[in-house]
């Protein structure tokens, strides 16, 4: 069972982001369950508002966050998005390194 990671791994980098979504913006498919991809952990920048973040049965969690601040998402951890107060925010994608990289 995933709980929700307070940091993301070492070894990781970022390599893309989303646009920014605002309650009237973000995607049906963030709202429902959802995953990343194999290999893909995300940071959920909250830069106004409030989000509440829930992981998806057979896990158990969620985590709200405010203006300022982040959330980290496991690769392949079903969960959900939600603003719990109007806002703003996006999604950085990060994967592993790959060895000899500058």
């Amino acid at each position: 069972m995933a709980i929700i990671p307070a940091r993301m791994p070492e070894g990781f980098e970022a390599y893309g982001r989303s646009p920014d979504f605002t309650p009237d913006t973000l995607p049906a498919r963030l709202q429902s369950a959802h995953t990343t991809k194999a290999g893909t952990w995300a940071l959920l920048h909250v830069m106004e508002g409030e989000v509440l973040y829930r992981l998806e049965p057979p896990h158990e969690g969620e985590q709200r966050a405010r203006a300022g601040e982040t959330i980290v998402i496991e690769a392949e951890v079903p969960h959900r998005v939600a603003f719990t107060a109007p806002g703003r925010i996006f999604v950085e994608f990060y994967r592993k390194k790959e060895n000899g990289a500058p």
